[in-house]
């Protein structure tokens, strides 16, 4: 369930910085940010996809505005591997999870 969303990661200006562009809107027009060590509390999909992020432990800020998603990286740390976590933010049923089935409902 749940489809990938299409991504474009590119170069900051700014070094240490990468920006992710997405076909999908995760804050509508709100601006939200994150700091590594800060608890999130909330449930959104913006919260969900920073807590992804910082599990990664190369990521030490995120800034998600509509559909464009900013990201600081850790010192020496890459960038390799964040755009999947973006792509397939909205993917429920991975490999090795039991798919639900009509009677699991009643």
């Amino acid at each position: 369930m749940g489809e990938p969303i299409a991504v474009i990661q590119k170069q900051s200006n700014r070094p240490g910085y990468v920006r992710f562009e997405t076909n999908r809107t995760f804050t509508g027009m709100g601006h939200e940010s994150y700091l590594a060590g800060d608890a999130i509390y909330g449930e959104r999909p913006p919260d969900e996809l920073a807590r992804s992020l910082f599990a990664t432990d190369k990521v030490e800020e995120v800034h998600i505005y509509a559909q464009m998603i900013t990201v600081k990286l850790a010192d020496d740390a890459s960038s390799v591997g964040l755009k999947s976590i973006i792509a397939d933010h909205y993917i429920y049923y991975r490999p090795d999870v039991e798919v639900p089935t009509a009677e699991s409902f009643s």
